[in-house]
């Protein structure tokens, strides 16, 4: 693999502070950041490469229905489940593999999937992956947080375990709690990433969701300061989905809350029937809508999302001997010439039409239909 020079404004380190200069990439990895600009293949601002925490992809094929409560949209036996009954296999394989390639597409370049049907539906998840060109195509990762399937047997929870990265469960009210307890305690065991959702209809889930003692805990909606200062002492992260929110109309979580107790907080698309898996809407809605600091909001969606999914070792901020897993924004686009802060406009105004790069793990790709976009 050929060394690669990036040039310009680069959003730096864990604080994500900005400075001029450039980037060499040799070998897949950040191997130097200087402080001059210099002449290079790629040109812009340079960020690094987004992680979305949650995501429910397996709906792909029943985008934007009706405004209806949470419970007859995706709750047990809702529309969503009643849809995903009907379809047959190769169409859900076939709009996850769309998404996959539109996730992608759009900058980011590891999303966590939150997976129905146990064996079964994670082998659905995994041929789609594969048919959108995994790892030797369009060059990205997953993680795959699976769950049993309705009256699963001990050798089929087994063989889930095998395939995934994580258990992922829905609320507690859904499931029984000594069911809940023997997958949390399994996940641990086997060095699984456990999570699953609270907060998001009512404050009834909550403690049972802490106390189960996760990886991460999805919405949190109605959880208030105590819950986050608990959840703080127990090491357990969330993830919020505004925009996915706003769908369903369940209200939104006191973000700012969340990180003044010290959580670690990552974004999540959530389901593709309600919002597209695109973080730079994500990044607008949450930057606007809380009043957040730009560069938290971009935190938020790249750092603290590895984070959440145990990966910043290796991604999440640009620093010498980290993958190169990264995006490069144009300047001299419509939408981004004259911005005078560009972290904030990034967070608040870019979007795929302004990528020049994305670049994983030191490879160039390019949005699809802009080859030429190189400065």
């Amino acid at each position: 693999m050929n060394d690669l020079m990036l040039s310009g404004t680069i959003v730096y380190g864990d604080e994500f502070e900005e400075k001029e200069g450039h980037v060499v990439i040799e070998q897949g990895k950040i191997k130097e950041i200087g402080d001059e600009k210099i002449e290079a293949a790629v040109k812009g601002i340079i960020i690094p490469s987004f992680v979305n925490a949650h995501t429910h992809i397996g709906d792909s094929v029943a985008k934007e229905p009706d405004f209806m409560p949470i419970e007859k949209l995706v709750g047990p036996g809702g529309l969503k489940h009643k849809i995903l009954a009907e379809t047959p296999y190769d169409n859900v394989v076939s709009a996850m593999k769309a998404t996959i390639e539109d996730i992608f597409a759009a900058g980011t370049q590891l999303f966590a999937d939150f997976r129905e049907g146990g064996v079964f539906g994670v082998r659905a998840l995994k041929e789609a992956f594969g048919s959108a060109g995994g790892n030797e195509g369009i060059n990205m990762k997953m993680k795959i947080f699976g769950r049993p399937a309705a009256g699963a047997e001990t050798e089929d929870i087994y063989r889930l375990f095998e395939s995934v990265d994580g258990i992922g469960m829905s609320s507690v009210a859904d499931h029984p709690q000594d069911e809940l307890t023997l997958l949390a305690e399994a996940a641990k065991r086997e060095g699984k990433i456990f999570a699953l959702h609270a907060g998001e209809r009512n404050t009834a889930d909550i403690k049972g969701a802490i106390e189960l003692e996760p990886d991460f805990i999805v919405h949190l909606i109605k959880a208030l300061p105590r819950d986050f200062r608990q959840m703080r002492d127990k090491n357990i992260s969330a993830v919020v989905c505004i925009r996915s929110n706003l769908v369903t109309g369940v209200g939104l979580p006191p973000v700012s809350q969340m990180l003044e107790s010290g959580l670690t907080v990552g974004v999540g698309t959530d389901n593709v029937m309600l919002t597209s898996p695109d973080i730079f809407s994500e990044m607008e809605f949450i930057s606007k809508i809380f009043r957040l600091e730009a560069r938290e909001v971009l935190k938020m969606c790249t750092l603290n999302s590895a984070k959440v999914l145990k990966e910043a070792q290796s991604i999440g901020t640009i620093e010498e001997g980290k993958k190169a897993n990264l995006l490069v924004i144009r300047t001299d686009t419509a939408n981004m010439r004259h911005v005078r802060n560009p972290i904030r406009g990034v967070v608040r105004r870019a979007t795929r039409n302004d990528l020049a790069a994305i670049i994983y793990e030191g490879e160039v790709l390019y949005p699809r239909g802009t080859s030429s976009m190189l400065l």
